[in-house]
């Protein structure tokens, strides 16, 4: 996902032992490259992204994990390396369907 939206912040902090989750939507996305090629590592996240309320929370988007997350052909680029991958900000795009939502007047269903 933030391969392919550049205001996305990835968390990048030191990984723990909790396995990171992905929602029905992202199923079967690597985490860095959103391919759906080989996956082939299972991902870390850090202790901060899965505490409390952002236990078990999709990676990528936050929703409700289903399926854990795993990097492909990332791995051997040494991408996994990095750090947590947690998106941690919401990005300019959602913030401004927000406030246009919000200014207009249209409420979700």
């Amino acid at each position: 996902m933030a391969k392919h939206h550049p205001d996305l912040v990835m968390c990048r902090k030191q990984p723990g032992i909790a396995i990171g989750r992905l929602c029905e939507k992202c199923d079967g996305k690597c985490v860095i490259c959103d391919s759906f090629v080989n996956p082939s590592t299972i991902v870390h996240t850090c202790d901060e992204c899965n505490y409390g309320s952002f236990e078990g929370r999709c990676v990528v988007c936050g929703g409700v994990g289903v399926t854990d997350a795993y990097y492909c052909k990332c791995v051997q680029l040494g991408k996994d390396r990095d750090g947590c991958p947690k998106i941690v900000n919401l990005g300019s795009t959602k913030t401004d369907l927000f406030y246009e939502r919000k200014k207009y007047g249209f409420k979700k269903r």
